[in-house]
Protein backbone atom coordinates (compact mmCIF):
# COMPACT_ATOMS: atom_id res chain seq x y z
CA UNK A 1 0.00 0.00 0.00
CA UNK A 2 2.81 2.44 1.20
CA UNK A 3 4.57 1.84 -2.31
CA UNK A 4 1.24 2.57 -4.49
CA UNK A 5 1.13 6.12 -2.56
CA UNK A 6 4.74 6.65 -2.98
CA UNK A 7 4.57 6.74 -6.82
CA UNK A 8 1.56 8.92 -6.67
CA UNK A 9 3.39 10.99 -4.71
CA UNK A 10 6.28 10.84 -7.08
CA UNK A 11 4.46 11.31 -10.22
CA UNK A 12 2.80 14.07 -8.33
CA UNK A 13 5.80 15.89 -7.77
CA UNK A 14 7.35 15.72 -11.23
CA UNK A 15 4.49 16.75 -12.49
CA UNK A 16 4.51 20.19 -10.48
CA UNK A 17 8.16 20.58 -11.18
CA UNK A 18 7.80 20.26 -14.90
CA UNK A 19 4.84 23.11 -13.99
CA UNK A 20 6.90 25.33 -12.37
CA UNK A 21 9.51 25.59 -14.33
CA UNK A 22 7.09 26.24 -17.25
CA UNK A 23 5.85 29.03 -15.26
CA UNK A 24 8.97 31.12 -14.92
CA UNK A 25 8.97 31.12 -18.30
CA UNK A 26 5.63 32.94 -18.64
CA UNK A 27 6.32 34.65 -15.52
CA UNK A 28 9.14 36.67 -17.34
CA UNK A 29 7.05 37.37 -20.48
CA UNK A 30 4.55 38.42 -18.02
CA UNK A 31 7.04 41.07 -16.63
CA UNK A 32 8.29 41.77 -19.90
CA UNK A 33 4.94 42.74 -21.34
CA UNK A 34 3.79 45.20 -17.68
CA UNK A 35 7.18 46.82 -18.42
CA UNK A 36 6.22 47.67 -21.83
CA UNK A 37 3.22 48.54 -21.07
CA UNK A 38 4.26 51.15 -18.22
CA UNK A 39 6.61 52.77 -21.01
CA UNK A 40 4.10 52.94 -23.82
CA UNK A 41 0.61 53.25 -22.12
CA UNK A 42 0.54 54.58 -18.41
CA UNK A 43 3.45 57.12 -18.63
CA UNK A 44 2.28 58.52 -21.72
CA UNK A 45 -1.45 58.43 -20.02
CA UNK A 46 0.19 60.39 -16.51
CA UNK A 47 1.79 63.16 -19.23
CA UNK A 48 -1.46 63.75 -21.00
CA UNK A 49 -3.16 63.97 -17.96
CA UNK A 50 -0.91 66.04 -16.26
CA UNK A 51 -0.91 68.70 -19.48
CA UNK A 52 -4.47 68.53 -19.31
CA UNK A 53 -5.10 69.93 -15.75
CA UNK A 54 -2.37 72.59 -16.27
CA UNK A 55 -3.93 73.97 -19.32
CA UNK A 56 -7.58 73.92 -17.20
CA UNK A 57 -6.00 75.44 -14.57
CA UNK A 58 -4.32 78.52 -17.34
CA UNK A 59 -8.02 79.39 -18.15
CA UNK A 60 -9.78 78.97 -15.02
CA UNK A 61 -11.07 82.15 -13.75
CA UNK A 62 -10.80 83.00 -9.60
CA UNK A 63 -14.31 84.78 -10.00
CA UNK A 64 -15.86 84.78 -6.60
CA UNK A 65 -19.70 84.05 -6.62
CA UNK A 66 -21.71 86.16 -5.18
CA UNK A 67 -23.07 85.49 -1.51
CA UNK A 68 -26.42 84.31 -0.25
CA UNK A 69 -27.17 83.74 3.24
CA UNK A 70 -29.08 80.78 3.00
CA UNK A 71 -30.38 79.94 7.14
CA UNK A 72 -29.56 76.19 6.72
CA UNK A 73 -26.55 76.28 5.78
CA UNK A 74 -22.57 77.28 7.71
CA UNK A 75 -24.68 76.42 10.90
CA UNK A 76 -22.28 77.08 13.65
CA UNK A 77 -23.95 76.35 17.12
CA UNK A 78 -20.34 76.78 18.81
CA UNK A 79 -17.43 78.46 17.77
CA UNK A 80 -14.33 76.12 16.18
CA UNK A 81 -11.47 75.20 19.32
CA UNK A 82 -8.73 77.08 17.15
CA UNK A 83 -8.22 80.44 15.90
CA UNK A 84 -10.62 82.87 15.92
CA UNK A 85 -13.63 80.23 16.02
CA UNK A 86 -15.35 81.21 12.54
CA UNK A 87 -12.49 79.71 10.04
CA UNK A 88 -12.63 76.15 9.77
CA UNK A 89 -9.17 73.84 9.77
CA UNK A 90 -7.98 74.05 6.55
CA UNK A 91 -9.62 77.55 5.48
CA UNK A 92 -8.90 79.87 2.42
CA UNK A 93 -10.21 82.67 2.05
CA UNK A 94 -10.20 82.53 -1.81
CA UNK A 95 -12.91 79.60 -2.12
CA UNK A 96 -14.25 79.45 1.57
CA UNK A 97 -16.99 81.58 2.57
CA UNK A 98 -17.27 82.94 6.40
CA UNK A 99 -21.38 82.54 7.79
CA UNK A 100 -21.34 86.32 7.14
CA UNK A 101 -20.04 86.43 4.08
CA UNK A 102 -16.66 87.13 1.94
CA UNK A 103 -13.51 87.91 4.17
CA UNK A 104 -12.56 90.39 1.62
CA UNK A 105 -15.70 92.35 1.89
CA UNK A 106 -15.22 92.26 6.18
CA UNK A 107 -11.92 94.16 4.91
CA UNK A 108 -12.86 96.90 2.67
Amino acid sequence: MAAVWGRIFRRSFSAARQLSAAAGAEEHQGARMWKILTFVVAVPGVSVCMLNCYLKAQHHTHKKEEFVAYEHLRIRNKPFPWGDGKHSLFHNSHTNVLPTGWEDAEEH
